[in-house]
């Protein structure tokens, strides 16, 4: 067993000291941002596993890769809101339930745009849907860069210490450290999606009740 893992991590530890390392979390961390299938915190958690485990990658390299990959990945998301979907929007009929949702999503943005984009980065998926309907609604460019630098920069932050933490953990044990890593990275993902079915649930849940409420009224009156 001590020598299949000795094998195994001679892989890993070239693979990890390699200066591609950075360009790696730097491109999933950016495809993450626009293509929520990407793994973007599993691959941050896993390289600061290895940063804390074996001494390499850099750290501080590591969260700013991730970091960089996450704003530029944003804007993309932002320009395809912007650009695809904004002149869509526009040319919703008053009146329409997706002019109503249209319009609740600009207010909303435009009065706690910038609180939304820091929660929404750490949401799989939802970081997307928000950074599209910014978008879309035109929130102004200038506020999203300086609120999705900090969501970017917490992100990054985040993911490579919970890594590093997993790393540092085992450090005797490389192998371990980096399973940790992977089940940390693998167990927030699966809570945050589980948050977000049950928010979904019953946010479907109120629509249901509150369109069977106003239904019954109409229903009577025809009696």
């Amino acid at each position: 067993m001590e020598q299949l893992e000795h094998a195994i991590m001679e892989y890993v530890e070239v693979f990890m000291a390699s200066p591609w390392i950075y360009l790696v979390v730097f491109g999933i961390a950016f495809l993450d941002g626009f293509f929520p299938v990407v793994p973007g915190e599993t691959t941050v958690i896993a390289a600061g596993a290895s940063a804390a485990a074996i001494g390499v990658p850099n750290i501080g390299i590591v969260i700013a890769a991730a970091a960089i990959g996450a704003f530029c990945g944003d804007h993309v998301s932002y320009a395809i809101g912007r650009f695809a979907f904004g002149p869509i929007a526009k040319r919703l009929k008053p009146g329409t339930k997706k002019k109503k949702a249209f319009d609740w999503a600009h207010d909303a943005l435009i009065k706690r745009g910038g609180i939304v984009l820091v929660v929404a980065r750490y949401i799989p998926g939802g970081r997307t849907a928000i950074t599209i309907t910014c978008g879309a609604v035109g929130y102004p460019i200038r506020k999203f860069m300086f609120f999705d630098a900090i969501a970017a920069i917490s992100w990054g932050v985040y993911s490579g210490l919970i890594g590093y933490f997993a790393g540092w953990v085992f450090q005797g044990r490389p192998l371990l450290a980096l399973a940790l890593g992977f089940a940390v990275a693998m167990t927030c993902a699966g809570a945050v999606e589980l948050v977000r079915y049950i928010l979904e649930r019953r946010a479907k849940a109120a629509e249901t009740t509150e369109s069977e409420s106003t239904a019954e009224p109409v229903n009577s009156g025809k009696q």
